[in-house]
């Protein structure tokens, strides 16, 4: 490994040997058999053993460090990630790494139109709330038997379908796809919403459906749970950067008690005293032709 880009340094600051190792304790580099492959991911093959491809562990590590600087920038900028593993091998690992880093994740399913109909997802999450707070009040006995049980189960599909995305109250800036040939859906999704993607490719998927590809073994929980860690800590470490951001700024300090403005109003009130009407309402000349409407102009004709 030591023929590895010096100007691929490791985002969260650990040693690269060590992640190396992990990746090669986990098993990434075993690929799909040689018959299944997809000559586009020949660039980060290495070489075959016994009918199995090899992936090159640099290529692995090349588009691993890659993929951690740019979550790194997305989430300091203030974005959201979403992962998306529904095989049975990535959903506890989303569900205990992503969960711990406060990102989105979906292991079910993946409803068509989260993305692009994300109004009606939002909709289901309310209705998911609402029930949440019948619960709570008197546990669905103000309601019949019949009535409580598809309340119930109403309640259960939403939960297992969405939970993991409740808290996304925006799109994503950015999606984290283990198995690109079984997420195509969501790809599609991101890929006409212009958000950028980072996928775990094995050799039989297709590089370019992603926009950082991770070549490696989505097959293995071990390797799957390393790549995860590895992004997740990227994750951590932006939103650290947004914090330090927002502390710099001042942007959480006498905030509270400023009025709040529109755009529209700032925009206005930046432009009002440059506005020619403005200086002939302060002298109480008459209004140019067609500018009746505006406020200094309205001041000027009361005072008249």
């Amino acid at each position: 490994m030591s023929d590895t880009n010096p100007n691929l340094t490791n985002a969260s600051g650990d040693d690269p040997k060590s992640l190396v190792q992990d990746l090669i304790e986990a098993g990434i580099h075993f690929g799909q058999r040689s018959s299944v492959w997809n000559p586009k991911m020949g660039r980060f093959i290495y070489g075959k053993r016994n009918g199995i491809h090899i992936i090159d562990i640099k290529e692995t590590v090349r588009g691993l460090l890659l993929a951690k600087k740019f979550l790194t920038r997305v989430v300091a900028g203030g974005k959201d990630v979403c992962f998306i593993g529904t095989k049975r091998q990535a959903v506890d690992v989303l569900v205990n790494r992503v969960g711990d880093a406060k990102m989105h994740y979906v292991t079910e399913r993946w409803l068509g139109g989260t993305l692009t109909n994300f109004r009606t997802i939002r909709a289901r999450l309310k209705r998911l709330e609402e029930l949440e707070a019948i619960e709570a009040e008197d546990n669905f006995q103000s309601y019949s038997k019949k009535m409580e049980s598809q309340l119930r189960r109403e309640m259960r599909k939403i939960k297992r379908n969405l939970d993991g995305i409740r808290r996304m109250d925006k799109l994503p800036g950015a999606l984290v796809i283990i198995d690109v040939r079984r997420e195509t859906t969501a790809i599609k999704e991101a890929r006409k919403l212009g958000i950028p993607t980072i996928a775990l490719i094995d050799t039989d998927g297709d590089p370019d459906m992603a926009d950082i590809a991770i070549p490696g073994n989505d097959d293995s929980m071990r390797s799957i749970d390393v790549v995860v860690r590895e992004l997740c800590k990227a994750i951590a470490e932006g939103r650290q950067q947004r914090s330090v951001a927002k502390t710099d700024d001042g942007s959480g300090e006498g905030d509270a008690d400023r009025p709040r403005r529109s755009r529209r109003a700032q925009f206005r009130a930046d432009e009002a005293p440059e506005r020619p009407g403005d200086a002939e309402g302060a002298t109480g000349d008459a209004p140019p032709a067609g500018d009746e409407a505006s406020p200094s102009n309205a001041v000027a004709g009361r005072t008249e």
